[in-house]
């Protein structure tokens, strides 16, 4: 029988940090020079360009140098619905159906075509697809429409899919801005060789795992003061924080505990701390036996003491009880979340029809090293607590590319019963978790397919007016999320990046994302 103290034991204590403020800046005074960032990813690429087929974080935050958005959403605690116009000078709805977006003028993309209202009504006409492995928008293509009266206006009208056309205005600061000559030459055209936005930073190529971006002097902000980025995929969370302390690398991302004590007072370092729009999962295979079955997938939950997992994260993890970052329009404190409680645990599994567990096939309970921190460890502990209450599991703990290829949902049920992974995204929109997994449209991870749960998110989707949306999420479809329990949120994910203090002027976003069009090395 495993203790609470030996399992404490056998993790250790995760090292403590003082919290740092993530805004920095940088005077006009300081003197641009021509070397470049070098960021070190802790996740690989996909190798399509196309932004809307992957749903790779990695891929995303160097969409954010390299794309243009309509508008930045920052998502801090303190405003997480604040939004900022980017390409777009402002976003009007005109009644509850129309929305109307008018465009900045004189921007263009790297190729040289100036950015125009085709070239939104391409992008969201594409992105919403059905065949698109990242399906951002509320409905399919022939659910909304999308007209130009110039080439400055565009007007979405979601009438025909009979939901707000609200949903539209976090939306619009996820998807990057695709070139509407890219999309007619289909998926297997440009869109798919490369990068081609409207940001800061222009796509160069790619040498193995390193992605070489250079400043874009025609940047409609103007011109970045470094000459460009270096985005690289190192695995192995040793070797980017020696690259860190000897001077080769600019930025690392997803420090562990133990590498944020042993930075934190370096005098050329420095750290930056955010809770993020990321909430880690335990995401059940609810498309196969025996997690089919919410009795099993709920008594899983109560077997799982999070307080523990919170110690062995340290300051990597902070509590959360909903299946959305608290940056998230619609979060809330649930009162019925799955808290570890082992009679209850028994309860469920004898109503499940295996009491103490007996009966139970082999478990397969499948994470990552090297990308998130502390996975084997929390992994460790959360086999060692299912195993307690009865559920045979074994955990296999694969790097980065093997995890995956194994991580998404397919005919028969993904691999494994459980997985662990994190979702963030950069927008406060909170279908983009919420309908992405739990809609039987979409299934994802898990393969959910629950009649009650879509007609929830169909019905906050539809909703009239943002509060009466928010009212849904938080009284009727989360509460039954977290009822039904298709996923456990274990904690909400604290970004910890490590940077050269001579390196100023960055804007970290709470999905890893980072602004240096205005960065410099001083």
């Amino acid at each position: 029988m495993i203790t609470r103290r030996s399992l404490l034991a056998s993790v250790g204590a995760a090292a403590g940090m003082t919290q740092i403020d993530p805004r920095f800046f940088i005077s006009s005074a300081y003197a641009q020079t021509a070397e470049p960032i070098i960021f070190l990813s802790a996740e690989n690429i996909t190798g399509n360009w196309d932004p809307t087929a992957h749903t790779t974080l990695s891929q995303k935050n160097i969409e954010a140098y390299v794309m243009g958005y309509l508008s930045r959403t920052p998502m801090r605690p303190d405003n997480p619905d604040e939004t900022n116009m980017e390409l777009a000078e402002s976003i009007t709805l005109l009644d509850g159906f129309r929305l109307e977006i008018k465009l900045r003028p004189g921007v263009k993309f790297h190729d040289g075509e100036p950015f125009a209202a085709k070239d939104v009504k391409a992008t969201f006409e594409y992105g919403a697809l059905p065949d698109r492995p990242a399906q951002w928008y509320p409905g399919p293509t022939d659910s909304f429409e999308v007209t130009t009266p110039d080439d400055m206006t565009v007007i979405v009208d979601t009438s025909k899919g009979g939901y707000a056309a609200s949903l539209f205005i976090f939306l619009a600061s996820y998807l990057p801005m695709m070139s509407a000559k890219d999309i007619a030459a289909g998926p297997n055209g440009p869109l798919s060789q490369r990068l081609n936005g409207t940001g800061p930073f222009r796509f160069v190529e790619q040498r193995g795992n390193d992605t070489v971006l250079e400043a874009y002097d025609g940047y409609f902000m103007g011109a970045p003061k470094v000459s460009g980025v270096t985005y690289s995929f190192v695995g192995d969370a040793t070797t980017r924080i020696l690259s860190m302390l000897n001077g080769q690398a600019s930025i690392i991302e997803r420090l562990e505990p133990e590498q944020i004590e042993t930075l934190t007072g370096k005098p050329n370092i420095t750290l930056s701390k955010m809770v993020s729009v990321e909430n880690k999962y335990l995401w059940f295979r609810c498309s196969k036996p025996p997690f089919d079955n919410p009795l099993l997938r709920k008594a899983a939950c109560h077997a799982i003491d999070r307080e523990i997992i919170y110690e062995v994260l340290g300051e990597s993890g902070s509590p959360s009880k909903n299946f959305i970052s608290p940056i998230k329009f619609g979060y809330i404190d649930l009162e019925n979340y799955p808290e570890y409680d082992p009679e209850e645990c028994q309860r469920l599994l004898a109503e499940a029809g295996y009491p103490n567990g007996e009966g139970l096939p082999e478990l397969e309970y499948i994470t990552s090293v090297g990308f998130y921190p502390k996975t084997k460890e929390y992994g460790e502990v959360i086999t060692a607590l299912l195993q307690e209450q009865g559920f045979p599991v074994t955990l296999n703990v694969m790097e980065v590319a093997a995890w995956n290829e194994n991580l998404y949902d397919r005919e028969g049920g993904g691999p494994g019963h459980m997985i662990d992974c994190g979702w963030s995204t950069g927008s406060p929109e909170p279908d983009l978790v919420l309908r992405t997994h739990f809609h039987s449209s979409s299934k994802r991870i898990t393969g959910l397919v629950d009649p009650d749960i879509d007609a929830l998110l169909d019905k906050e989707r539809s909703a009239s007016t943002l509060e009466e949306r928010r009212r849904i999420i938080q009284e009727e479809l989360t509460p039954m999320l977290a009822d039904r329990a298709p996923a456990l949120s274990l904690f909400t994910s604290v970004l910890v990046h490590a940077m050269r203090s001579d390196l100023q002027g960055l804007f970290l976003y709470p999905d890893g994302a980072i602004d240096a069009s205005k960065a410099a090395f001083v």
